[in-house]
Parts: structure tokens; sequence; C-alpha cells
């Protein structure tokens, strides 16, 4: 049997993302696509590469008043633009919202998939972690549960891919400005410092305080988070004590090496790996992740199984794209 799905701003790179995901999804059928810029529209007029059963499909305006009949909706709008609207969604419709407007609100489940997965299961409400804390909290998780860093003052370093920024991004992301460019931005108050943060305190039970550092690379999509901590810990207990934790995980992959974006590139991956030096009490936490991926639509597809009761790795098998 299966499940009709519908997706809110398919037009931007997250709900194209999901498309991709949906389409050759086992269970997931798409019945309903809307956007703004795109309304009117057919999906293959938009993406000519969509399967011949869904390119008839015509992409509505986006009205929660005027929903199909629907199992599960993906909500991929700018921070700001869901809550109101996905207020007005019937309660029977299960949601998973891409964007960030209802991290750590009551009455939704914080989706960080790979982390809390029981969290998730049989929930109606879910909203995706952001793309930075997907591939930060995935490397510190272990080293907080087992207590071999100071959850205070972590500095994370980010590189991030340009389509991070959002397709309606403006002048600023452009190939000219971008290409052979290396720009600083949101260094003092970046706007998912305290979604980190609270899930810092969550994994570690102590206060967390720290700062995100993050630099646009010119390249498509990837992040690679690059994390300082305090703790005399040595590099074996930290990569012993990741492959511990994710035991069984489907989706994260523990490295001796430092990870590379490309590894994780199309796909719901997340890589870690650890460097630390104990007499310096500093450990060195790296995560990678898709930031389309695991940073938006593969682990809106994850948390989409376990609300479902599918299962978690469904359409998310695929491999990332080499070279």
């Amino acid at each position: 049997m299966s499940i009709r799905v519908g997706i809110v701003g398919i037009s931007g790179f997250g709900g194209g993302e999901a498309l991709r995901l949906i389409a050759s999804h086992p269970t997931f059928e798409l019945v309903y696509a809307a956007g703004e810029s795109s309304a009117g529209s057919r999906l293959v007029d938009r993406f000519p590469g969509v399967p011949a059963r869904l390119a008839e499909l015509v992409i509505a305006k986006w009205d929660p008043e005027t929903l199909p009949p629907l199992d599960v909706l993906f909500a991929s709008l700018p921070t700001g633009a869901s809550a109101e609207a996905l207020s007005r969604v019937p309660e029977a419709v299960k949601i998973v919202d891409i964007g960030g407007d209802h991290r750590y609100v009551a009455g939704w489940a914080y989706g960080l998939a790979d982390i809390w997965p029981n969290r998730i299961e049989g929930q109606c409400r879910v909203a995706n972690p952001g793309c930075f804390p997907a591939a930060t909290l995935t490397a510190l998780a272990p080293l907080l549960a087992e207590k071999l860093i100071e959850p205070g003052n972590i500095v994370i370093g980010v590189k991030t891919g340009i389509s991070g920024a959002g397709r309606g991004g403006d002048s600023t992301f452009g190939y000219a400005e971008s290409n052979e460019n290396l720009v600083p931005y949101g260094l003092l108050k970046h706007v998912h410092m305290p979604e980190i943060a609270r899930t810092i305190e969550q994994l570690s039970g102590g206060s967390a305080a720290g700062l995100v550092l993050p630099h646009l690379v010119p390249m498509t999509r990837g992040i690679l988070a690059t994390i300082y901590c305090r703790g005399s810990a040595t590099t074996g207990h930290c990569l012993e004590a990741a492959r511990r934790f994710y035991a069984g995980r489907p989706f994260v992959r523990v490295t001796e090496k430092p990870p590379q974006t490309k590894w994780a590139t199309g796909s719901n991956l997340a890589f870690v790996s650890y460097a630390a030096d104990p007499e310096r009490n500093l450990v060195i936490a790296m995560g990678v992740v898709d930031n389309l991926g695991k940073g938006a639509a593969g682990q809106a597809v994850q948390n989409a199984n376990l609300i479902c009761g599918l299962p978690e790795t469904a359409g998310l098998d695929g491999l990332p794209v080499w070279p």
C-alpha cells in the first residue's frame, strides 16, 4: 500500500532534493506539489528528468486549505514562512518541516534521526535539524554522551557549499562572486547556534556555550564541520566511543582518516572522525554531510520513514555520487 505524500516549496533546492528521493521511494507516492514562483507549471517543466509517471503533475499554489488527501507533507520553506500556514494543516496529515520554524517548538519532535530515532517514531510533527547541526551534532554526540569533552566553549568551524543558501539567494551567491572565493559570514551570532547549544545540553547534561564560524566555499553542495573542544581523551578513545554510539545505525560512518565532503555527495550518509592531543587538552571532531541530503531532504525522508513505521533506510540506500 502506498503512502500519499506532498511537497511544499518544491522549486527550491531542498524541495527538489526531496522530489528526487521520493520519486524512487518504494512506498511514498507523490500526489501533491506546491510552490510560489513555479505554481501552474508541470513538474516536467521545472524538472525535465522527472519520471514519466510524475511528469504531468501540476505544481499548485501553496494553500493549506486546499490540500488533497495526504498522509505526509514535506515542507521546504524559508525560515519564518511555514509556522502559520502549517498550523492550518489537518492533524491527520503528518508533517516533516525541513525549514527552521519548528525546531525545539512544543508539539514538534526534533528530528535528529541518527541520534534519537526513538523520539521520532510514531510522531505526527517533526522538525528537521538544520544542515550545520546535522554535521556538528553527529560528530559531537558520542563524545558528549561519554563525557569525553567539556560541553562549553566549543568552537565550530564550518565550510559549506553554495546551495546551503537556498535557491533564492541574492547576488552574493552568484557564480562570479562565489567562484575562487572563500567567504566568512555570520561569525558571532549564527542562526543555528541556539539549536546546537540546546542539543549539546541535552546530550551532555551540562550547560553549553559555543561559537559557529561558517565559511562559504565555491562548491555546490557539502558541509565539513571541524569542531574544537576541550578534553583529555585520545583519538582512539573518541573513535571507539563513536563506533559504540553508532553501532547498527545505517547512515553514520566512523572513519580513522579525516572525512571529505565528496564522500557524502548525493547521499544521506554522515561521516565522523576525530583527532585528539591529551597533552594540550584538545579534541578535534569532524563531521561531513551533504547539506541537501542528510542536512535537509535526506534526513527528512529518514524522519518520514520513522513516523510512518517504514524501514529507516527506505528510499535512501543510494550510494554517494563519485566523482
